[in-house]
């Protein structure tokens, strides 16, 4: 499954493309929402109870005035947010490849289904036939 999986991902088929690309539009939002509310959260518990998606690093602190007002902003490298983009990524591919084996295996059975032309003397037979009955008279 794994193997199929890559060349589903690595493979050039416009067709299958196009549908996962506008499968994932229409499941993007119920397939983030699973990743940022059910994941997020469970793989937060392995880093120390913060949210992944909060992880960061800060290149530059935020400079405040004597009033308070944010001066420069900070600027941080946004590794967590990134993460989580990366494993929902990988979650609507799962989906998408599922979809498309299921496809693929109902197309198949549709071609199986079909019968197969009768099969006849091919031409090669006939001519020899034709040559036996030259050769006879």
């Amino acid at each position: 499954m794994l193997k199929e999986f890559k060349e589903f991902i690595t493979g050039g088929n416009v067709i299958e493309f196009a549908v996962a690309v506008i499968m994932a539009g229409a499941i993007g939002a119920v397939v983030k929402g699973f990743v940022s509310n059910i994941i997020m959260p469970i793989v937060g518990v392995f880093t120390g109870g913060a949210s992944l998606a909060d992880k960061k690093y800060v290149l530059s602190e935020a400079v405040s005035d004597a009033a308070g007002k944010v001066t420069t902003p900070e600027n941080a490298i946004l590794y967590g947010a990134w993460i989580d983009t990366i494993i929902n990524l990988i979650i609507v591919g799962l989906v998408m490849f599922l979809m498309i084996k299921a496809y693929n295996n109902m197309k198949k059975k549709e071609a199986e289904a079909a019968p197969a032309p009768p099969a006849g003397p091919s031409q090669e037979d006939l001519l020899a036939e034709i040559r036996d009955l030259l050769a006879k008279k």
